[in-house]
Formats: C-alpha cells, structure tokens, sequence
C-alpha cells in the first residue's frame, strides 16, 4: 500500500510512503523487544543526556520541521515552529526530572523495609494525530522512554514526513536502534500489533471512534490503554470579567492551529450582561484575521488538514443555522479552507453546541447566570477542560467542584504543560499524559517488602 502526502493548501503531493509489510512489522515489533531488555539498563542519567540532545536537534533543525508541520496538515508557520519548541521543552524537562520521578517510594509498614519501586513495562504502541503531529508524540515519548521502555508509532497517513522525521532526531541523538520506531501501516493492523507479544500498553490521541475501537482491542488482549480523545470546551464569561482580555484569550482558544484541538474553546458561554459587548469585540477580532498561505509568516487561518474535515464543519455549520442559529461571520467553505465562521444564539440540540467541531468555528450561547452557565457547560458528553473569565478569581476557585472536566482554568486558554498532569474524564478519555502523573502510567509500580 502507498500513502500520499498531500498539501491541504494547494493539493500538491508532498511525498509518498510505502507500508511496512507484515513480515517488516513484525520485525520491528521483535526489535523493540530485543531493545527493551538493553535499553532498561542503560543509566537513567544517560537516557537524559540523549533526551537533552533529541531536544536540541529539534532547537537546531525547527526550520525543518516547522515547514514539513505546516506542508502536511497546513498549519501556519510560526505555530509550527512553536510546536517543534515546545517538543524540545517537553524533552528537556522529562530528562532533569525522570529521575526524580522514578524514584523508590518508601512506606512505612511492620516491614523491616517497604517501598514501591518503579520498573519499565516494555513497548508501547502509540497511535498519534495529524493535528499537533511534532507534540502529540513528544509528549509521549519523552516520558515512556526515559522511563526505560521502547515506542513504536503509528501516526495518522496524512502526516507521514513528520513521523519520518521524528525518527530520525531519536537516532541522530544517539538512541539505540529499535529504542523508537516509525511504523507506516493502515489502520486495519492495528489489532495484530496490539496482540503482539511485544506490546505491553496503548496510547492513543484521536477521534472517540478510534479510542473506543483500540480500547476495545486492548481490553480483549489484557493491555493497558490511555486514551485522549475529543472535546467541547466551554469557555465561560461572567459579567465581572475584563471583556477585552476575554476576548484576546477567547481569540487564541478558539483559532489556534485553525480550530484543530481537542482542547480549543468551542462553546462560549456568556452571560446575558456581556453577551453583546462580547460578540461585537470577538467578531470584530476574527474577521481581523489574516487567511492565506500557512507557509507565509502574516498568515494566522490556514486551510483544515483535509477536505473531508471542512466538509464536516460545513455539515455542522448548515445544520445549526436550520435550527435556529444566527450566522455572524464568515460560513463558507473552499476545498480545505473553511472561513472562520461565528454562530449566534447557538443551544442545546444543535450541532455546534452537541457536537465537536473541529475546526474554527465559534458558538455563542446565552446564559442568564452563572449557575446556568456551568449547567450549559455540563451539557456535554466530553470533559476534557472549561476556561472561566472573571475578576473574582476567589469566586472562580470556589466554583471548582462544578466542573466535572480533567482540567479547570481561571482567565486563561485551556493548554497542555509538561509540568501538569494532562486528560479527561467522560467521552475524552482516560488516564492523564504529561508531568510525573504522565510517566507513571506506563511504569510497573512494583510493591517491595522485607521482613
């Protein structure tokens, strides 16, 4: 099977990618075993110096990488190169941290001695997406191989060139051949490699459809998944907040890498004081941005990854305003490029509301309080994260245990940080990535007692 690299942009072929066999894949699925058993013993100071340099190749080579990024799925440059740099953070940070992390937990029991140590697991199996396609994998890799396991990835087929890449800043940093490999399948085999002797847990970020069909496969063959799947993020503004802060932070939620996050803001719960004040300044913020070539540093909307993405948001849009929402901005499709489009007036029922929408889309939505803001809020099958907007930052704290979501900021975008745990509770998933609670879940917490 060949894959094909397409430029979402323009429609041009980037590249093309020949699948790995079964006989190949099977090679590589005996290699990362064969690895693992040296690669455990290999100091955990002197993983860190190879995890160092894999960072600073990523420092040195961010012109390269930014531009196959933004080739493949069409993001803006300058994201792009912010994405390559906040790879390099995340690897800097696992290697000043891992061993700290990794450390023996000592207990005290009526044991002569009793701790909890920590053991890598084997490979893992990550099964990434096109849409932050440098940081979706850094982000496990760094951890899961500083830990002393090995990874094999499977990215999505659109962003093949990047997870070439990515493969080769591992092995020019000097990590052990099948320590991390790139694995180019179809989807299809994704059982026969998770049935694999060699493969000991699952990550994967992507679509609900995708998570429940690998934790599905996982859960048959007794294999330990993590999975960070969609969202609907509500983004919350009282009528105490600083409306043009707000709207500066609500811009950047929502339009970032064109609206192509599981984390962005989708729904924007306003209350009825604010609601008109903030839709003007947002609206006027949108239709400020700059569309065009995502290679050119001016452009802040490029096209969505594929055209299928756009003709879905196209679906979604239509079928809102036939129930009732009011189009104030934008609305259009061309191929892969989807205008950044503002629905007013959007609720419960229809798809801009219900649904994820992938894509730089915005939803307004009214609520007369703030109790009825977090009940709209709740009204998702997703929890991955909600922004709240106020001056009253204590009020905001003691409002918490309101949000049944995996993450809750207060006046800012919700947004991953290597050093805060990472995931979502309900429909986006389960298990967390990033800071020590990232590294723990793919590690054997083995209980050592001595009488």
């Amino acid at each position: 099977m060949i894959f094909h690299s397409i430029n979402p942009y323009n429609g041009q072929q980037i590249g093309q990618f020949t699948a790995h066999t079964e006989a190949e894949t099977r090679q590589m699925l005996d290699r990362a075993q064969s690895a693992f058993t040296s690669w455990r013993e290999v100091p955990i100071a002197q993983r860190a110096i190879l995890m160092k340099r894999a960072g600073q190749l990523l420092r040195d080579q961010v012109e390269d990488h930014a531009r196959m990024i933004t080739l493949e799925m069409g993001k803006p440059i300058k994201e792009s190169r912010a994405e390559v740099n906040k790879c390099a953070w995340v690897c800097d940070y696992y290697a000043d941290n891992a061993a700290q992390f990794m450390k023996d937990e000592h207990i005290n029991t009526d044991a002569q001695k009793s701790f909890v140590k920590h053991d890598p697991i084997g490979c893992v199996l990550a099964i990434m997406p096109w849409n932050f396609p440098f940081w979706q994998v850094f982000r496990f890799a760094a951890p899961t191989l500083m830990a002393g396991n090995t990874g094999i990835l499977k990215h999505a087929p659109n962003v093949f060139g990047c997870a070439r890449q990515i493969e080769e800043v591992f092995l020019k940093a000097g990590f052990p051949p099948g320590v991390f490999q790139n694995l180019i399948v179809h989807h299809d085999k994704t059982e026969s490699i998770i049935a694999h002797k060699a493969i000991k847990a699952v990550t994967l970020t992507g679509s609900e459809r995708a998570g429940s069909a690998v934790a599905e496969i996982s859960g048959r063959y007794i294999k330990k998944s993590l999975l960070e799947l969609g969202g609907n993020n509500a983004f919350i503004v009282w009528e105490d907040a600083d409306i043009d802060a707000a709207v500066k932070t609500a811009l950047t939620a929502r339009m970032l890498n064109c609206g192509q996050s599981c984390i962005a803001a989708k729904r924007f719960i306003l209350l009825e004081g604010i609601y008109d004040e903030f839709v003007e300044k947002f609206t006027a913020a949108v239709r400020s941005l700059q569309s065009g070539d995502p290679l050119s540093e001016s452009t802040q909307v490029g096209p969505l990854a594929r055209k299928d993405l756009a003709d879905q948001l196209q679906r979604q849009v239509a079928g809102s305003i036939d129930a009732g929402a009011r189009l104030l901005l934008g609305g259009k499709q061309r191929e892969a490029y989807h205008e950044p489009t503002i629905l007013g007036n959007v609720k419960p029922g229809m798809p801009a509301f219900d649904e994820e929408t992938f894509g730089p889309l915005a939803a307004m939505i009214r609520a007369k309080d703030e109790a009825e803001a977090f009940a709209l809020s709740e009204l998702s099958e997703f929890g991955l994260g909600v922004t709240v907007c106020t001056t009253d930052v204590k009020r905001a704290l003691a409002c918490a245990d309101q949000v049944s979501d995996g993450a809750y900021f207060i006046n800012e975008l919700v947004k991953s940080d290597p050093r805060l745990p990472f995931g979502g509770e309900k429909r986006s998933g389960y298990g967390r990535e990033l800071a020590r609670d990232g590294m723990m879940e793919f590690v054997n917490r083995k209980t050592i007692y001595v009488k």
